[in-house]
C-alpha cells in the first residue's frame, strides 16, 4: 500500500476453504489417477534469513495438523515449477484449475498451460467450488453464529458511549477496538457509523469527528459492523436513538413500527424455493402501503417505484467467508435462483425517508433451514424499542 509497506493479507477464500490455511504463497494440488485420490501442498521450508525479515514460517507439522494433509504430502513451495511442467508435458493428464482464484501462482500457472496446449485443455472448477461453498456445513454455521456473537458484544459495549455529542470517529473507534478485544483483528467490511443525515449515505465507512459527525439530541445512530470468525463474516446493523421523544409524533418510532413489520415478514418468508428478488418484492409491497397510510404516496403509484424512492437496496445476500459472499462468481440472474436449505444470508430491510430527517435498517444473520430460516445473530432483540433508546 506504500513504497515499503503491504496491505494486511487476507487469504484467497477458495484456498482457505479446501484448507483451512491463511498463510500467503502457498499452493494446493489435488490429483485424481484411476480412482485414487491424492493431495500435495506446497509450503515454504524453514529458512533462517528469509524468517529474519519476514517472520517465522509455520513447522509443515503444523500445516498438516490444520489442514489434514498428511506431512509426507507437504513439500517445499520451490519444487511447484519443476512438478507444474511435468504435468503440463503429460498429455493424459487432463489439468483442472479455479478460474476464479486471485493467486499469482493460479494465473502464472493458466499461461503455462495456455502456451504449452492451448486454453481447451483446460478445466475450470471454479463453478463446482461456488456450488459447494453456497451450502454450508454445521460448523460453517456455527463459525458465522460466533463472528455475529462477538459482532453484537462489541456494538453493546459501545453503545453506552452514545451520548448527545459524541463523535461518529470516538464510537468507530470504541467499536473496533470491542472487536479487536474479542479476537476479530481484521473485520467483514469498512465499519460504518453514521450520525443522523449521513445515515443517508448508505456506506458511509470513513467516520467524521466534526459537527456533521456530532451526535445530537433527538438523533439517531446507525451502525453497520461485521466480525470475521475463523474466516467466516459477519453482517449486523443495529440503529440508537439518542433521547426520548412523543411517541405519537416521534418518526424514528413510526419507522420503526414499518422496519419490525418488514423484518417479521422476513423471517416468515425466507425458507427453500424463495428468491431474493420475490423477497425484495414482499418488501416492496409491505412499504408501498405504509408509504400511502403516511402520505408519501398515492394510491395509483407504480408499487416499485413508489417503494424504490424509499426502499434503496436489497434486502438480503448470502454471507459466508466473504461479507456478499460469491457475488463475484455467481451468475448475473442469481437473485432469481431459489433459496436452499444451507445457506447463509445477511437480511436487511431499510427504509430512508429524507422528508422525515430518519431512515435506517436493521440486520441479522439467517441461515435457511428445511422448512424456514434460524437466527445466527440474536434478531427480534436487536429492535426492541427498550434495546434501541439510548
Amino acid at each position: 500500500m506504500s513504497q515499503d509497506d503491504e496491505f494486511p493479507f487476507l487469504v484467497d477464500r477458495n484456498f482457505y476453504y479446501l484448507t483451512g490455511l491463511e498463510i500467503p504463497g502457498l499452493i494446493l494440488l489435488i490429483c485424481k489417477n484411476n480412482g485414487n485420490l491424492t493431495t500435495r501442498l506446497y509450503a515454504y521450508a524453514h529458512d533462517d534469513y528469509q524468517e529474519r525479515w519476514h517472520g517465522k514460517r509455520p513447522d509443515f507439522e503444523d500445516l498438516s495438523a490444520v489442514s489434514g494433509i498428511s506431512v509426507e504430502d507437504i513439500t517445499d513451495v520451490e519444487r511447484f515449477d519443476e512438478d507444474s511442467y511435468a504435468f503440463i508435458k503429460d498429455a493424459d493428464l487432463n489439468i483442472a484449475i479455479d478460474g476464479s482464484s486471485i493467486m499469482k501462482a493460479v494465473r502464472q500457472f493458466r499461461k503455462q498451460v495456455a502456451s504449452s496446449r492451448g486454453n481447451s485443455d483446460l478445466v475450470d472448477i471454479k463453478d463446482i467450488l461456488t456450488r459447494m461453498r453456497l451450502i454450508k456445513s454445521n460448523t460453517e454455521a456455527d463459525l458465522i453464529r460466533e463472528a455475529a456473537r462477538i459482532t453484537e458484544e462489541a456494538i453493546a459495549a459501545m453503545k453506552c458511549d452514545i451520548v448527545p455529542g459524541v463523535t461518529e470517529y470516538e464510537l468507530h473507534t470504541k467499536l473496533e477496538y470491542e472487536l479487536k478485544v474479542r479476537g476479530s483483528e481484521l473485520f467483514a467490511f469498512r465499519t460504518i457509523v453514521s450520525a443522523g443525515d449521513n445515515a443517508f449515505y448508505l456506506h458511509h465507512d470513513i467516520p467524521e469527528s466534526g459537527d456533521e459527525g456530532t451526535v445530537r439530541d433527538g438523533s439517531f445512530v446507525q451502525i453497520d459492523v461485521g466480525a470475521r470468525y475463523k474466516g467466516y463474516c459477519a453482517d449486523i446493523s443495529r440503529v440508537f436513538f439518542v433521547g426520548y421523544g412523543d411517541d405519537t409524533d416521534d418518526k424514528r418510532i413510526v419507522l420503526l413500527d414499518l422496519i419490525r413489520d418488514l423484518r417479521k415478514a422476513c423471517w416468515e418468508n425466507i425458507r427453500p424455493g424463495m428468491t431474493f428478488n420475490n423477497l425484495n418484492r414482499i418488501m416492496h409491497n409491505l412499504t408501498f402501503e405504509f408509504l400511502k397510510e403516511n402520505g408519501l404516496a398515492a394510491e395509483d403509484d407504480e408499487v416499485s417505484v413508489a417503494a424504490h424512492k424509499y426502499y434503496w437496496h436489497n434486502t438480503s445476500h448470502y454471507l459466508g467467508l466473504d461479507v456478499h459472499d460469491l457475488s463475484n462468481a455467481l451468475p448475473q440472474d442469481y437473485r432469481d435462483n431459489p433459496l436452499e436449505a444451507g445457506c447463509t444470508l445477511a437480511v436487511e430491510p431499510g427504509v430512508y425517508i429524507p422528508e422525515w430527517g430518519v431512515g435506517f435498517r436493521i440486520e441479522d444473520d439467517v441461515l435457511v433451514t428445511d422448512d424456514g430460516c434460524e437466527l445466527l445473530s440474536s434478531g427480534n432483540r436487536g429492535d426492541e424499542p427498550e434495546v434501541i433508546f439510548c
